[in-house]
């Protein structure tokens, strides 16, 4: 695979990057819309059109090392084994994971890996609350990846976003006191000056599904559902949500390739690099 944004920086050594991009390709759920096999690639494809300046700073300049895509076509324990170990290098280097999917439940390998450096919380940015005890016969569904976060590693959850959820998501929220700021809220009374309760963790772990933005903004994706969020409206919240906190990582995940629609690739692409600006300006850095 092509490194992450090649065209305007030569591939950074381990050692001396702090953002770890780590594609996993992994496509083992999926319910309706297939492809997310397709994204890392895509992503990393459509990165080499992106300019190093991202409209305030060059987060590049911090260091992008993209290591080799994890395999994910064995069973997914095994995927979600060997996304944590990427996870794990990238930790040992004191850098940040930048998990690129596949679809969500990838994101389980890297909250497995940074659990065991102590407690944080999810910003999950996402058209499903991903709260379901399982799904069409898996615990590992892209729609449980969340119900995993919180009721097997004990973590702290904050939802942006969600228009689609069943009632069982909504129970499992009050059973793990999970904060939401759904869709329609949004949309009638706007993003609180701070978003995150006052007892949410310092540090914190970025979750993004590409579906929990508008499908104006990128209509390759599996599931996706009208009414979302608009792209300024969606990085204003990871920038309020990583003000003054701990970034141990993030991911932007469930991109589903369509041929001859590059935008919503390049979309991905650049959601990507915006999120690296907004933690490098804005977050406390582990180094």
């Amino acid at each position: 695979m092509t490194p992450f944004l090649a065209s305007e920086y030569a591939p950074a050594t381990p050692e001396k990057a702090l953002f770890h991009i780590i594609p996993a390709p992994l496509e083992h759920t999926v319910s309706y819309g297939k492809g997310t096999a397709r994204g890392p690639a895509a992503i990393l494809e459509a990165s080499q059109q992106l300019e190093a300046w991202d409209g305030y700073s060059c987060p590049g300049d911090l260091g992008i090392h993209t290591a080799e895509a994890v395999g994910c076509t064995g069973d997914i324990e095994t995927a979600l084994a060997g996304i944590a170990h990427s996870a794990r290098e990238a930790l040992a280097r004191n850098a940040l994971p930048v998990l690129l999917g596949g679809e969500h439940s990838a994101t389980l390998g890297v909250l497995r890996a940074l659990k065991e450096h102590g407690h944080f919380g999810i910003v999950h940015i996402d058209a499903h609350a991903d709260l379901r005890s399982h799904y069409q016969g898996s615990i590992y569904s892209h729609a449980s990846v969340m119900r995993r976060a919180t009721e097997d590693l004990g973590l702290r959850l904050a939802q942006f976003g969600v228009r689609d959820l069943c009632l069982e998501e909504v129970r499992t929220r009050r059973d793990f006191n999970v904060h939401f700021l759904d869709a329609p809220e949004l949309a009638r009374a706007g993003l609180p000056a701070t978003p995150l309760p006052e007892d949410f963790p310092e540090a914190v772990y970025i979750s993004f599904d590409v579906d929990g933005l508008d499908p104006a903004c990128i209509p390759a994706t599996g599931t996706p559902v009208p009414g979302g969020l608009g792209w300024y409206e969606a990085l204003e919240i990871v920038k309020r949500c990583v003000s003054g906190r701990k970034v141990l990582g993030f991911d932007v995940v469930e991109l589903a390739p369509l041929p001859g629609l590059h935008a919503s690739d390049y979309a991905a692409a650049r959601l990507v690099y915006h999120i690296m600006g907004l933690v490098a300006r804005h977050a406390v850095l582990p180094r």
